[in-house]
């Protein structure tokens, strides 16, 4: 969810991103700018990378993943 709000989606975005609702979004950005004492989405990331939480990172969009193949069920 983080590096979805450092990569500067929208909560919508987010929302469709992760198969949630879009309040739902809302209410996990805001609490994780309240864990990480950040005012804003900016400061959130930027404190984010200054706690080098992205180090060994994985992308912040699932979209470049391989989807399973029509009819089929992952895992």
């Amino acid at each position: 969810m983080l590096r979805l709000v450092a990569a500067g989606r929208s909560n919508r975005e987010i929302a469709a991103e992760l198969f949630i609702s879009p309040k739902t979004a809302s209410v996990h950005v805001s609490n994780i700018l309240g864990k990480l004492g950040a005012a804003s989405r900016g400061e959130a990331a930027a404190k984010a990378h200054t706690l080098r939480l992205f180090d060994s990172a994985a992308p912040a969009s699932r979209s470049n993943n391989p989807k399973p193949a029509q009819g089929t069920r992952p895992g």
